[in-house]
């Protein structure tokens, strides 16, 4: 039975994980900096408090109870949990101090991400950026439910929500041809004159419908081919099952591919922008990730 009367200390928990991860009381003591007395002690307080014994205790090693196996997820989360709030209460002192959780679309992530991180880490190291990766309508959700604080996504946001955004650059898009297509030898090409071999990302990418409208194309019209990466939709050029649109940031990495590139004569382009809630707390953290992001952007272009 848990006695009352008596909080739970977190030292505690941390000398109950420690000695479960080094199953020895020497080395979790040494690990913890403390005298093995000291830790010992702490953990009979600990069992005492809680009414349950959490170690086999013999000569020769230390082992769990079934008790103190399933008490163990719990301390180990208590003291995540413990360590999150020490860093959120850092991080409203600092705002450019702790993680920025920052989520991606798929088609920007391989080709900006890597433009920016070293900046980033550079001009603000106390900012540790936590990346996830996924479509646009699972990004908006995570970002509506607190679990991401900002996405780099390519469409508007909806009106009538709690997320907003700011435009951080124009990308205009290029056409991706085999080199032996009908088209290749052109400087420029129209977007409509993709339309009959036209591929795209598969349903849920952005630039898929992006795609289609320029080119005035419509999905049901489309092969029996959609890729769910760029990548894999330009070897599909490659191969020669037909064309596609890429956007200028992915440019310079198909090179070698048997494919060529061509301006359109139209101007078509895909915005990109970093969302956000309105009632984030540290906004000072988005504006210094979009002044990284810029200043970026003015040296690619």
């Amino acid at each position: 039975m848990v006695k009352k009367g008596v909080g739970l200390n977190l030292q505690e928990l941390r000398y109950f994980v420690a000695v479960a991860e080094h199953r020895h009381f020497g080395r979790a003591a040494a690990a913890c900096h403390v005298s093995q007395p000291t830790l010992s002690g702490q953990l009979r307080k600990l069992e005492d408090h809680l009414g349950v014994v959490l170690f086999e205790r013999t000569n020769k090693k230390v082992a769990l109870t079934s008790i103190g196996k399933r008490l163990l997820a719990h301390a180990r989360e208590a003291l995540r949990e413990t360590e999150l709030l020490e860093a959120t209460a850092k991080a409203a002192g600092d705002p450019l101090v702790g993680p920025l959780k920052l989520g991606v679309i798929p088609t920007v992530a391989p080709y900006l991400i890597p433009l920016i991180l070293g900046p980033l880490r550079e001009a603000y190291p106390g900012m540790a950026i936590e990346l996830w990766e996924d479509l646009t309508g699972p990004l908006l959700s995570l970002l509506a439910a607190q679990r991401l604080d900002a996405a780099l996504i390519a469409t508007e946001i909806r009106s009538g929500t709690e997320l907003t955004a700011i435009t951080l650059f124009v990308e205009p898009f290029l056409a991706a041809l085999p080199e032996t297509h009908r088209l290749a030898d052109r400087k420029r090409v129209r977007a409509k004159e993709l339309n009959d071999d036209l591929l795209v990302l598969a349903d849920g990418h952005c630039l898929a419908g992006q795609a289609l409208s320029a080119c005035g194309k419509h999905r049901s019209r489309l092969g029996p081919f959609q890729a769910s990466s760029l990548d894999t939709l330009v070897n599909l050029v490659a191969a020669g099952y037909g064309t596609t649109l890429i956007p200028g940031l992915a440019a310079g990495l198909f090179g070698g591919r048997r494919i060529v590139l061509r301006p359109l004569k139209e101007r078509v382009s895909r915005t990109i922008r970093l969302a956000s809630r309105a009632s984030f707390p540290r906004p000072q953290a988005l504006r210094a990730l979009e002044k990284v992001i810029r200043q970026a952007m003015s040296a690619y272009q």
